[in-house]
């Protein structure tokens, strides 16, 4: 008999992955790219030119770079943030991850424990919530609207949680392109939420992963850039505006809080090939590279949109997002997304259901996040029809006259 390890698996584990058996044939989950606009000529020629410069640089654990990461990288982003978020960092406050997910666990490593409170938008990312939940700790969700996170309330709850004794270890907040809301936190709100931080001495955790993809090309300044008194955590990513599985992330913090989750990296850096050739590409490319990015995600969001309105027709219900790779919808409140979820899996769709996006498992029952990134245009309509048929026949949304049904 073979040995059994789940008797060996500590109490309180997360449950077992899944064996992958392949993606669903239209798959409108993931925080996918649009395979057509990776610019895999020019990370080519960027990967020859950097390796035949300093290639023997890779026998050196950090490429000569220190820990913290390829110094042309965290160098190309200085000029960036700045150029884009109004940000003033040097190469020194920046520390190079394996992709944002290894960002949120370095910052919530050095910063929370078990039992501690968090506040977030009550509408969040899955990845953070799921991390939140494994680490023990209490959520605080704050309602949004078209502008972002609602300061009345944030201050409502910041009040009650002093009065209890309570000391939230940070917000967290995505306010550029938040996902899965998509909004955009407006210039007054984020004065606001500063002047909250302040007046309450907790510090801000700032994911700014989508802010690249606004349609505009245009976007407010980071709480970080804004802070007068250096409370923001700010981290990024690569992996929305060149490609997600080159997983390069980073941070940008103090180095009394940078000094922690150095601590904590323990991988021995994140991987050196793939900031090597970022770096490379990214000081000529990106400028030119991102606006193309946005052009041919906008289009997709079009078909998505006019999709949703082919086959839902007013069943369907969303604001039309300034920005990323995602549509949140609001379908008619008998409709279970996590019901929704498996009944349209079977059929080859997949779906984000809202409760696993959302602090407020009720407010969110209904609701569902549609990626719409990585299906072609023609799958998008497809996918759309699939997914509205099996909704039609478990929950009689929309509803479908007999030679519709046919």
């Amino acid at each position: 008999m073979a040995f059994d390890f789940e008797t060996l698996v500590p109490a309180g584990s997360p449950a077992p992955a899944v064996r992958w058996t392949g993606a669903p044939r239209f798959n409108f989950t993931g925080g996918n790219n649009d395979p057509a606009g990776v610019p895999v000529e020019g990370l080519k020629r960027a990967a020859d030119a950097v390796l035949t410069r300093e290639g023997r640089t890779l026998a050196t654990y950090g490429l000569e770079s220190g820990p913290q990461g390829y110094r042309p990288l965290r160098e190309f982003l200085v000029g960036k943030l700045k150029r884009d978020a109004g940000m003033t960092c040097t190469a020194d406050d920046i520390l190079i991850v394996s992709g944002s997910l290894q960002a949120l666990d370095l910052v919530n490593g050095a910063l929370a424990a078990r039992g501690d409170t968090i506040i977030c938008e009550r509408d969040c990312y899955e990845g953070t919530l799921n991390r939140y939940t494994r680490m023990g700790l209490n959520v605080v969700g704050i309602p949004t609207d078209g502008d972002g996170m609602l300061m009345d309330a944030l201050e409502t709850a910041l009040a009650d949680l002093k009065a209890r004794g309570v000391r939230p270890k940070f917000v967290y907040t995505i306010p550029t392109v938040q996902n899965p809301t998509a909004t955009i936190l407006s210039m007054e709100r984020r004065e606001t939420l500063l002047a909250l931080a302040d007046q309450y001495g907790v510090p801000i955790f700032e994911d700014d992963c989508y802010a690249d993809l606004i349609w505009s090309g245009e976007r407010p300044p980071a709480l970080h850039a804004m802070s007068k008194s250096a409370n923001v955590i700010h981290i990024g990513s690569f992996s929305k505006s060149i490609a997600p599985a080159l997983r390069v992330g980073f941070i940008v913090a103090p180095w009394q809080i940078m000094a922690r989750m150095l601590a904590l990296k323990t991988d021995a850096g994140s991987g050196a090939l793939e900031q090597m050739v970022l770096a490379e590409y990214c000081v000529a490319h990106f400028a030119t590279h991102v606006p193309q990015i946005r052009k041919n995600l906008q289009a997709k969001l079009d078909t998505l949109v006019e999709s949703l309105g082919e086959q839902f027709g007013t069943a369907a219900e969303f604001d039309y997002p300034p920005g990323g790779i995602f549509l949140w919808v609001k379908l008619p409140d008998q409709v279970d997304t996590m019901k929704l979820y498996n009944a349209a899996l079977a059929e080859g769709v997949a779906i984000n259901p809202g409760p696993n996006w959302s602090a407020d498992k009720a407010w969110s029952k209904s609701r569902m996040r549609l990626c719409f990134a990585s299906p072609s245009h023609e799958d998008i309509r497809a996918g759309i029809k699939v997914l509205a048929d099996v909704c039609s026949r478990e929950f009689g949304v929309p509803v479908r006259s007999a030679n519709k049904a046919r």
